[in-house]
């Protein structure tokens, strides 16, 4: 009887949360000319954020760093890789490093999930790949998508027995973590209502589950909310039903569409009995610079105008 109730109430709470998220606001948002998307994204270096994190492991809150990198690059489509040349086959896009680092207990967590999503969404609407790393002392795990026509694929690398050496296609349905870069392109382009999607590859690797793609639900919605900038946000939702996990991704209305914040909820735990939680990640720092020219000691200072902590600086 206890089983045979808490499987409806799951039911009952997908259907009204699916619901509720299945009718969405269309929101027009400000566009860009050519040359405003040039001057922002390839004369100032590389936008550079820093959020604060607080980090859902292990059934509790761990606080720590997240930082994103969105950088304009070419790409060299035959193998997909950063071109070291200027050739006429390159694929302009727009890359993303996002990386995470925080404690549990007395160890480490270091994440970097790397997309590239080429500018032109009208002839490549998805990214062209997706590499994602986890580092920690129980050991390491790497998971990286190649499209390939009307496909992924998937190679998977880690030192979980269940999860070690895999290589396997999936239908190129869209991936969580190209949001972002969506987002910062186009936001127009994001899917609303109900779609396929692939999901995100930290919350694969973290959750223990298989990268099988799932029915997804997505909403946009004006907030009474503003970024560091003062500008007007709007929030992306996006509700996976079988998982009840929810992504919240609060951006800004106009060009370049900086993003201020982000949730991630998994509800699935209200159904065993533990405490629903969450992560979230806030913006608190952002600078344009060419990061790779600064990688000298005496540029460590540039940190600060990142809001780091002292051991990021090395002090005491």
């Amino acid at each position: 009887m206890k089983t045979r109730l808490i499987v409806i109430f799951v039911t009952v709470v997908v259907c009204v949360v699916a619901n509720k998220v299945h009718s969405y606001e269309k929101i027009n948002f400000t566009g860009y000319t050519q040359n405003e998307f040039r001057d922002y994204w390839y004369n100032q270096g590389a936008e550079i954020s820093r959020f604060s994190l607080e980090q859902v492991r292990y059934r509790e809150i761990h606080q720590g760093d997240a930082i994103l990198v969105f950088v304009t690059e070419e790409l060299n489509p035959a193998i997909q890789v950063k071109a070291d040349h200027s050739r006429p086959e390159n694929i302009p896009i727009l890359k993303l490093n996002s990386v995470r680092k925080f404690f549990t207990g007395i160890y480490p967590y270091s994440i970097l999930t790397s997309v590239f999503s080429p500018v032109d969404t009208q002839t490549y609407p998805l990214p062209l790949k997706i590499s994602s790393s986890t580092q920690e002392w129980c050991g390491h795990a790497y998971t990286q998508l190649n499209l390939n026509d009307d496909r992924y694929r998937v190679r998977m690398h880690s030192y979980f027995e269940k999860e070690g050496d895999q290589d396997f296609n999936i239908k190129s349905y869209v991936p969580e973590d190209a949001i972002w870069n969506m987002i910062r392109i186009d936001p127009n382009n994001l899917p609303l209502g109900k779609f396929s999607l692939i999901p995100g590859t930290v919350h694969v690797r973290l959750a223990h589950r298989p990268l099988v793609p799932q029915e997804a639900v997505a909403a946009l919605e004006t907030v009474a909310e503003k970024s560091l900038e003062s500008i007007p946000l709007a929030r992306y939702e996006v509700m996976i039903p079988a998982e009840q996990r929810t992504l919240r991704i609060y951006f800004e209305k106009k060009f370049p569409y900086r993003i201020q914040k982000w949730e991630e909820t998994f509800r699935s735990m209200a159904a065993t009995g533990l405490t629903v939680m969450t992560t979230r990640a806030t913006r608190s720092h952002t600078i344009m610079d060419p990061y790779w020219q600064h990688h000298r000691n005496q540029d460590r200072g540039m940190l600060k105008k990142l809001g780091l902590n002292a051991r990021e600086m090395g002090k005491e």
